[in-house]
């Protein structure tokens, strides 16, 4: 079950739900969602540095991206045919009996902007901020600015508590991540 704008509100009030900072409910609050910000951390990756990505190498990221910090209200220009890595302004501490799941804002898809390629469930569990993944499918480029609404999350009721959530799972990658964070394929066995 996907909860409403009244049992989002209600588990926000209660601290069931975290949303760090605080969102403003007249303008996030959806009918069935959270809409939130783009921060300002991006990693983009310098393909003219090497000629492909080896997932299995530790340390690839530090090769092959770079970490960019805007201010306020800076922009970051998402040029066609442009994948970056980017963050949530806010953080999302998710209860063992939920989900979460991020979803692309409409205006933004309209144009061209996906908001995650695949990584859309967040687990029970979850404390952090939400990776975006960020690609420019159309044509002409599009200036981001950080601190508007980038992105939406909806949660949904679980059957039950979930045995192991993600914060105490021994090898969650992602657990308290702050930043644009490479991918850890490498940590897979």
């Amino acid at each position: 079950m996907v909860l409403s704008d009244q049992d989002i509100a209600k588990a926000l009030k209660e601290k069931r739900i975290v949303i760090t900072p605080a969102i403003d409910t007249k303008t996030q609050l959806g009918s069935c969602s959270v809409d939130l910000r783009l921060g300002n951390v991006f990693r983009v990756f310098e393909h003219s540095k090497k000629p492909f990505i080896d997932p299995s190498k530790k340390d690839y990221s530090n090769e092959i991206t770079t970490e960019i910090v805007l201010k306020n209200n800076e922009q970051f220009i998402m040029q066609p045919g442009d994948f970056v890595l980017a963050v949530t302004l806010e953080r999302i501490k998710i209860p063992f009996d939920l989900m979460g799941r991020l979803e692309g804002r409409s205006s933004l898809g309209r144009l061209g902007i996906v908001v995650h390629s695949t990584a859309s469930v967040f687990e029970p569990g979850w404390d952090g901020k939400c990776v975006l993944e960020l690609g420019n499918l159309g044509r002409m480029a599009v200036a981001l600015t950080v601190g508007m609404r980038i992105c939406a999350m909806t949660f949904e009721e679980l059957s039950s508590e979930a045995k192991i959530p993600y914060s105490k799972k021994t090898h969650a990658k992602y657990k308290m991540q702050d930043s644009a964070e490479e991918s850890r394929m490498y940590q897979e066995k």
